[in-house]
């Protein structure tokens, strides 16, 4: 069997990649989208937070943090899979995530030109989402314990250790999302998916990295708090881990490719994928 022809950036062509590159419209389209998820994810993360951690009848109920971490963790990863399940995240692809964006242009099914503005978009959308859920719920949610659902290692990791575990945690998530957008059978269990990794992420890792795995998750609540320590970390190791992870996944599956960019499984219509022709 013919391996299939290599793209520009290195990974092989599924037939999507030949397609002219986005108008400038579609572009600023699709990345308003991605600015509108990240915004309502942000807003929600923090509103999650300050009911379940913050002074309320849940946290009153339930102290115990790891049981606080588990809500924190379903509720998001359900909120995640709705938002990529939405007519807005089929439309762009909800990435809701830089270092999602950057993996699907690495497996070649997304459009470098359009990178760029995504991210700017997620992590403005952030910001912006951490700071109306601010001005909702006043200092409940802008005070400790909650501080704008700000994350920070436990105690005595280092920034090397931060690195490395957000950065296998990322590269983790892009091999199985990956893995799963190469089977037109698989593709549509993508959002469940990414739901179930990020609440896990985030109901065993609460307590020591803070379970972020995006960049956009950490970057509202620390620009809004002005709490930059480990921001850095933060940012770029989820990046890299993407980065590994997909070249990784790219050299292990030399004959299967990922069929397109968008989380929800399925073309933007919702119909299921088809596999690439054999040339």
């Amino acid at each position: 069997m013919p391996e299939t022809p290599a793209s520009p950036n290195g990974s092989r062509l599924t037939g999507r990649e030949s397609k002219p590159s986005p108008s400038p419209a579609v572009i600023v389209g699709h990345s308003s989208l991605e600015f509108l998820l990240a915004f309502v994810l942000l807003f929600g993360v923090t509103t999650i937070v300050r009911w379940v951690i913050g002074p309320s009848y849940i946290s009153d109920a339930i102290n115990q943090i790891h049981l606080q971490l588990l809500i924190v963790g379903v509720a998001v990863g359900l909120l995640i899979a709705v938002l990529i399940l939405s007519r807005p995240g089929r439309i762009s692809g909800g990435h809701i995530n830089p270092a999602i964006s950057f993996a699907m242009w690495r497996f070649g099914v997304f459009p470098g030109v359009s990178v760029v503005p995504y991210i700017v978009a997620q992590l403005i959308g952030s910001v912006l989402g951490v700071l109306l859920a601010g001005a909702a719920w006043g200092p409940a949610a802008t005070k400790p314990p909650t501080s704008y659902a700000l994350l920070q290692p436990g105690a005595g990791w280092t920034a090397a250790e931060l690195f490395v575990a957000e950065a296998a945690s990322m590269g983790v998530i892009v091999c199985l999302v990956g893995f799963f957008l190469q089977s037109p059978r698989l593709a549509p269990l993508v959002p469940g998916l990414v739901g179930l990794l990020i609440g896990a992420a985030i109901a065993l890792l609460g307590t020591t990295t803070g379970g972020s795995v995006n960049p956009a998750r950490q970057f509202g609540p620390a620009v809004v708090s002005w709490q930059l320590s480990f921001l850095w970390v933060y940012l770029l190791a989820p990046m890299v881990g993407a980065l590994i992870a997909a070249f990784a996944l790219d050299r292990v599956n030399k004959h299967r490719t990922v069929l397109t960019h968008r989380l929800c499984g399925t073309e933007k219509s919702g119909a299921p994928l088809k596999k690439p022709r054999a040339d």
